[in-house]
């Protein structure tokens, strides 16, 4: 993208790794597929590039990057695998969210090994029980994506009122000594996510391992105090939100490189090229001013959101809503531009073997998460702008 902010040097590497890891993640998307897990060797690329560790802070070996380079990087990936793209958005904004927790529950974390991977799954399905000291939770979570590739993971439930504090989401950290995942993930699009259940019974959660999610005080976020980058200072919900949306775009990416590619050779049976098809030519366009738009989109967004960190301000509740119901979009706009190039190709694109009817799958596997439902951001947005109250009480 031309007329952007400048990237630093560090940050323009990392971007040139993850373009370089493209071609080898084309090859091994099939293998992804059809093992319903990203392989060993590319989650050990992506450790060993330091991708894993863009958001990290940097007293624990991390980059500290802004968000939206982050986000290129995820969207570079996406051009060879959308699974790929999507657990290293899981996986790598979890840095982000550790930077946040007290300092001792960092070092608990990273002291021995700075590429330690935590999944996740917010969803807030946790039996609480305040105890002396911290928490028992039980319960059974689902959607924890890459959760094979990891040693923590971080669990959504509802802690109750105490003192001051009102009953709110909270997120718990947990060893994989203390969890066990299922294995469950037989879906349409996605399968190299692994996105299995993680399931907990009886176990105890001291209190420094658990979040009030969407509590933006230094008080609620201690590790701020230490990693003061104001990467950190940005709502949980707009880093958190974009992490499960945006390797769309560069799936969309990816499949218009694949479209132009086949149209430019395949012949029909009426013996006219693809390329030659005015329907074609328009579903092409049609789709790369879609990711046009959406990095644009995505590019402001993050600068106000940092301008706002860095002042140590917190988002009106238009501007998170409006951010949030946007995030949301890219899947369901996606799977329909990708819709289209797949219709352009007719009976010949639908083999399993075609990229793009991968990448299909993949599209429309993402607009099913619960923070890709852009119907229901939608209708906060569109509450507050007609001068209702905010009915979303995560954003």
């Amino acid at each position: 993208m031309t007329g952007m902010r400048e990237k630093t040097q560090q940050e323009r590497e990392l971007i040139e790794i993850a373009r370089g890891l493209v071609p080898v993640l084309k090859e091994r998307a099939a293998q992804a597929e059809r093992d319903g897990k990203v392989p060993v060797e590319t989650v050990a690329e992506l450790k060993a590039s330091g991708l894993l560790r863009a958001l990290q802070p940097k007293l624990f070996g991390g980059y500290e990057v802004d968000p939206r380079t982050f986000f290129e990087i995820q969207m570079t990936l996406a051009e060879g695998c959308m699974s790929t793209a999507w657990i290293y958005g899981v996986m790598g904004v979890h840095p982000w969210q550790l930077a946040r927790y007290p300092i001792e529950t960092q070092r608990e974390v990273w002291g021995e090994d700075h590429n330690v991977l935590i999944s996740s799954t917010y969803m807030p399905a946790a039996k609480v029980t305040p105890v002396e000291g911290g928490y028992r939770i039980s319960g059974r979570w689902g959607f924890s994506s890459g959760s094979e590739h990891c040693s923590w993971c971080f669990l959504g439930g509802i802690i109750p009122p105490q003192d001051d504090y009102p009953a709110e989401h909270g997120t718990f950290l947990l060893p994989i000594s203390d969890y066990r995942i299922e294995h469950n993930w037989d879906v349409l699009g996605l399968r190299g996510t692994g996105s299995h259940d993680i399931v907990v019974e009886d176990v105890f959660v001291p209190a420094h391992r658990v979040q009030r999610t969407n509590n933006w005080t230094l008080e609620a976020t201690p590790g701020r105090l230490v990693h003061t980058n104001p990467i950190y200072a940005i709502p949980f919900a707009q880093i958190f939100a974009r992490a499960v949306s945006t390797s769309a775009i560069g799936a969309l990416q990816g499949a218009i490189n694949e479209f132009c590619s086949n149209a430019a050779q395949h012949i029909g049976k009426h013996g006219a090229k693809t390329a030659e098809d005015p329907g074609a030519q328009n579903a092409v366009a049609d789709a790369i001013i879609t990711v046009d738009g959406l990095k644009l989109v995505l590019e402001r967004n993050y600068g106000e959101l940092l301008r706002l960190a860095a002042a140590g301000e917190y988002p009106d509740v238009e501007t998170r809503l409006l951010y949030r119901f946007q995030s949301s979009y890219v899947t369901n706009i996606c799977a329909e531009k990708v819709n289209e190039l797949l219709r352009c190709m007719a009976a010949s694109g639908l083999y399993d073997t075609n990229p793009v009817a991968r990448i299909f799958r993949d599209l429309h596997q993402a607009r099913g998460h619960i923070a890709n439902n852009y119907m229901a951001y939608g209708r906060s947005y569109g509450a507050v702008q007609l001068g209702l109250p905010n009915p979303d009480p995560f954003v």
